[in-house]
């Protein structure tokens, strides 16, 4: 699988994100939107947006593996926030965070909206992803679960 970075020379030099991303090969993963619900069901970190953007980074990264791919092969997320001007204020410490998780950034879109499902909730991300063709060995028997099927 190829990745190419597209970036218009008309358009501003972007930070934190990439205008477009070219890929050839792979299997595309539509990524649910996640927030930042931890194993108990309850939402992590009430009212500290980066604890909860790592726990959304980390359930992004748990579906990624159970796929058999990795935040590296994440290509476009939409990122739902609460407050953008709080999500402006914490940028610094969020890009930390998101640095740990991706290689190369994926192209990006950032929204304020008026509420999430969970009250407690101040992010959600989705996107895609795409994975390398063949899944790797230990990861087959995890792929294809029922739960969630209708």
């Amino acid at each position: 699988m190829r990745k190419e970075i597209v970036t218009p020379p008309e358009l501003a030099e972007p930070r934190g994100f990439n205008h477009g991303l070219l890929v050839d090969g792979g299997r595309t993963l539509y990524l649910a939107g996640q927030d930042a619900t931890g194993p108990d069901g309850e939402i992590v970190a009430p009212g500290d947006l980066v604890g909860q953007f790592e726990q959304v980074m980390a359930n992004l990264a748990a579906v990624l593996e159970e796929a058999g791919g990795t935040s590296a092969d994440i290509v476009k997320l939409n990122v739902y926030v609460a407050d953008r001007e709080a999500y402006r204020a914490h940028l610094s410490a969020v890009g930390e965070v998101f640095a740990e998780h991706v290689e190369t950034y994926p192209a990006m879109a950032l929204f304020e909206v008026s509420g999430f499902f969970k009250e407690d909730a101040l992010i959600e991300m989705e996107g895609f992803a795409v994975l390398e063709e063949e899944p790797p060995a230990e990861n087959a028997g995890g792929r294809g679960s029922s739960a969630g099927r209708r």
